[in-house]
């Protein structure tokens, strides 16, 4: 497509604001990004990069017989850049898209950096031109005053919940004698490293943690956590077991000398491509740091470990999406902006880049006046977009799953997702086409 001269105005640097500008590039608009980091910075943002993974470095598995693998697929199909980056900046996760942050931020910059219609703006805005098409593409994160133009916006208060980040520690620093390489029921080659436990050294862990003192948040009374990214304290807290049930589950994971299985067992995951970073898998916290050090270095495997990052906590925003979005990710009225991203209601990464891709694909159909279609229901992308504009009456972020398709009626669990998978696919690839005819 040729070039337009019609301006596009994105806000926010992270995911669905980097997927959004290249599906508007690509497409021949210009766009401008508007990026508060580094002038002004957040909680949780370690960098000015675009597209920088705050929590986990995971995009979690790539199986298309699971809800976010066969996410995966259908934005492949639809032409996701920021997933053909992620596979390019891939550390070993066994079946999970992990990558590396630092390099993922850099290739998007430079990936969009390559169009000559593309201009990044250091600076904060605070408030909507309303004349010029624009995605707000924020995130939970977003700034108070924009927050509250919002939140006039919609005619309702921002809602709110809290997530929290893991700690990471150096690998040189953990002792190797307590721990080992290798996958769940080895699968997947060497991509963890398991740090088993011991009844007794578990319970002793176990005690510790639930009577560790956390950091005291404004606004925050215990019920507003995101159960897809719950701390482990908070888990703990859920009874003895919890946490055996969950990221300390010690089933398939046997040690390769001894033949045995921990009664719990810790994964660390590679945060960089050199592998001298370690990411604590599922123990997203809360804790002061020095309860942190206090209490991981418990585990005996982290004894003497050395913390490159603590983990935090942080207030998540979103909209209250059915009153002011429609199933584009277009704002309900007259005027071209959009909302993607996290503040929109969905939850997760690829979620979040799936927002973008859509709301970028919307609003350039608008602009050309193309009447607007949404992806088909039983596909993870048009669920979760007919999800954000659903009056339900208790709006609440959304992942992928396969809860939201339509029942497919099969015995055999293994086969009802591949059959999930086969008919979003088969679905996606024609609302493909529908696009580009």
């Amino acid at each position: 497509m040729e070039k337009t001269q019609k301006n596009i105005n994105i806000i926010g640097g992270g995911l669905a604001g980097s997927e959004a500008s290249y599906q508007l590039l690509k497409r021949g608009f210009s766009v401008t990004m508007f990026e508060m980091r580094p002038n002004k910075s957040t909680g949780a943002h370690k960098t000015d990069g675009l597209g920088e993974l705050v929590c986990s470095n995971s995009l979690k598995s790539l199986d298309e017989a699971t809800s976010s693998g066969l996410l995966k697929k259908e934005l492949e199909v639809l032409d996701c850049l920021l997933l053909r980056i992620a596979h390019e900046c891939r550390v070993e996760a066994g079946g999970a898209l992990a990558v590396d942050r630092e390099q993922f931020s850099k290739a998007i910059e430079r990936e969009l950096t390559k169009y000559e219609n593309f201009k990044l703006v250091r600076e904060e805005v605070t408030d909507i031109d309303f004349e010029v098409p624009t995605i707000i593409a924020t995130g939970p994160l977003t700034s108070k005053p924009l927050a509250q133009k919002l939140a006039e916006m919609s005619g309702d208060e921002n809602l709110f919940f809290f997530d929290a980040v893991a700690p990471i520690v150096s690998a040189s620093s953990v002792d190797m004698s307590f721990a080992f390489w290798g996958g769940r029921y080895g699968k997947g080659g060497d991509d963890y490293l398991n740090l088993p436990m011991s009844k007794e050294e578990y319970l002793a862990f176990y005690e510790v943690l639930v009577g560790a003192e956390c950091v005291k948040l404004k606004d925050f009374e215990g019920k507003e956590v995101f159960e897809g990214c719950m701390p482990i304290e908070v888990m703990a807290k859920r009874g003895e077991d919890a946490m055996r049930y969950g990221p300390l589950k010690p089933v398939g994971l046997c040690d390769p000398v001894t033949n045995k299985r921990g009664y719990a067992v810790v994964q660390l995951r590679k945060e960089n491509v050199a592998g001298d970073a370690l990411n604590l898998v599922g123990f997203q916290t809360n804790l002061t740091f020095g309860d942190q050090k206090r209490v991981f270095q418990m585990i005996p495997a982290l004894h003497d470990c050395e913390f490159l990052r603590y983990g935090v906590m942080h207030r998540n925003t979103y909209l209250n999406s059915p009153k002011i979005l429609d199933a584009t990710f277009r704002i309900k009225g007259d005027a071209k902006i959009y909302v993607a991203g996290q503040l929109s209601g969905v939850e997760g990464y690829v979620e979040s880049i799936m927002s973008g891709l859509l709301a970028g694909i919307a609003l350039c159909r608008e602009l050309t006046e193309k009447p607007q279609i949404v992806p088909p229901k039983d596909t993870i992308c048009g669920e979760l977009s007919r999800w954000v504009q659903a009056e339900n009456g208790n709006f609440q972020p959304m992942n992928s799953n396969f809860g939201l398709l339509s029942p497919i009626q099969m015995r055999d669990k293994k086969e009802r997702k591949k059959e999930y998978s086969k008919r979003a696919l088969n679905a996606i690839i024609e609302f493909n086409n529908l696009l580009n005819s």
